[in-house]
């Protein structure tokens, strides 16, 4: 099982012309697998324009995709490296952001589950419980998620970004087994937003591991070049509020708590 996160390798060019292959059924806004080709690689990768993102009452308009790529900016400013590689560029459809797809997109990644279903009350060894509910059918169940180091790292980054919607089916492994993070279009908002399924370790203490990352992202968002990446992708309001996030995280040094009024998990969770 892998434990915490690694620095990644060097990104691949996301920069070529984008041939789409074929809309994403199931995804909420317009998001279209799509493949780079090089001289060296083909690269496919999943491209989300602005102009097919629906209105959302709580996010100003067209600035999902730049939600995107600030997730993965944030990720790698605080050396977390769990979100892959993500641009926002113009493509056959329009601008919109362009993120490395995770493993073969024709063959399912590996069988390594990071948040799952279980009979109720029997929580694997070294897992963690979030809530009990009820199947179509009647059984009773328990949502539990993995307890591996790379996981409350997640649960870190997602606290930072603010992540609105960290449902299972957004972490994935790869083929070795490496943790990533999708979709964060809903996160960075300025009001408290925190929906997660990673909520086993609220209120426990941060690992150092997790203050040094923490640390690393403060100290970025203290330079005008970090200001300035970010500033270029979210309203000014925003990248405030991230900056509040990380000394809150900091200053508390806890995983948060749910916030009061807002509802904790995703539906559905997986």
């Amino acid at each position: 099982m892998a434990t915490s996160a690694e620095p990644t390798p060097p990104p691949p060019d996301l920069s070529g012309e984008i041939e789409v292959v074929g809309r994403i059924s199931g995804s909420s806004n317009l998001a279209v697998l799509a493949r780079i080709v090089s001289t060296s690689e083909v690269v496919h990768v999943i491209y989300k324009p602005v102009r097919g993102e629906r209105p959302l009452w709580d996010y100003p308009d067209g600035t999902l995709a730049g939600r995107e790529v600030a997730a993965a900016v944030v990720s790698e400013l605080g050396g977390w490296h769990l979100v892959p590689p993500t641009v926002l560029r113009d493509g056959p459809l329009g601008p919109g952001s362009v993120q490395l797809w995770i493993g073969d997109p024709y063959e399912p990644l590996a069988d390594d589950l990071v948040v799952d279903l279980v009979p109720e009350g029997r929580t694997p060894p070294g897992w963690h419980e979030v809530l009990d509910g009820e199947t179509p059918g009647g059984s009773s169940v328990t949502v539990v998620h993995s307890g591996a180091d790379d996981v409350r790292s997640l649960a870190v980054l997602d606290a930072a970004l603010n992540n609105s919607d960290r449902k299972g089916s957004h972490c994935l492994r790869d083929a070795s087994g490496r943790l990533w993070a999708i979709d964060h279009g809903v996160s960075l908002s300025a009001e408290p937003k925190l929906r997660t399924v990673l909520w086993g370790w609220a209120g426990e203490p941060l690992p150092d591991a997790e203050l040094d990352r923490l640390e690393r992202l403060s100290d970025a968002l203290a330079l005008s070049e970090g200001l300035e990446r970010l500033g270029a992708l979210l309203p000014e309001h925003d990248v405030a509020a991230l900056v509040g996030r990380v000394h809150r995280l900091l200053r508390t040094g806890i995983h948060p708590h749910p916030s009061p009024g807002w509802p904790a998990v995703p539906w559905p969770p997986l």
